[in-house]
């Protein structure tokens, strides 16, 4: 059997415990839209209808059963691990994006890093999916996640602005909706 070398997703020799601010995306397994829809909403402040019409609609998250778990179990991080705080986040259909920060001065020691932080949520998000819905065994989550150092605060306004716009980004997206059109909703 053929197996390709996988790249470790994780900047070598980095201590991903420090006090800092990471950038997470978390995959549902096979890309499956199992934790969202997205809804265009026309704007309600009147522009973009008649003559003048515009792109400027806003997109928001529906979120699904296993999506709401996801929030909550999301949501409860804070109190699972102390220095760790949620300063934004997005469930869309098949990823999520999470703007975590980690203050390695507040809670136990030793301190959680990143990596076990998302562990912990992706085992607390599985089990409970899979109890609430009777199912055994269900995969949730793609293995791993991806990651991104937060290094100046530039950079974090620029990551927290692309979280906040991503559902926007997905319903201007209509290549990815002519090809799965169970993923939008349009009223």
């Amino acid at each position: 059997m053929n197996y390709y070398n996988r790249k470790y997703p994780r900047l070598k020799k980095f201590d991903y415990g420090k006090s800092g601010y990471y950038h997470v995306t978390i995959c549902t397994i096979k890309r499956l839209p199992i934790l969202s829809k997205i809804k265009l909403e026309k704007r309600s402040d009147g522009v973009g209808w008649g003559l003048a019409p515009t792109s400027a609609d806003h997109a928001s998250v529906v979120l699904s059963p296993l999506g709401a778990i996801a929030e909550e179990q999301l949501m409860a991080l804070a109190e699972r691990f102390k220095g760790i705080t949620i300063v934004r986040y997005v469930i869309m259909p098949d990823h999520i994006h999470i703007l975590i920060g980690i203050d390695n001065k507040v809670g136990a020691s030793p301190h959680p890093t990143l990596i076990d932080v998302v562990r912990t949520y992706k085992s607390f998000v599985t089990r409970i999916c899979n109890e609430r819905s009777n199912k055994k065994g269900r995969v949730i989550f793609q293995r791993s996640f991806y990651d991104t150092v937060i290094w100046n605060e530039e950079q974090l306004q620029q990551v927290s602005e692309y979280i906040s716009r991503n559902p926007d980004r997905w319903a201007a997206n209509t290549e990815r909706f002519g090809k799965n059109k169970y993923l939008y909703i349009k009223e």
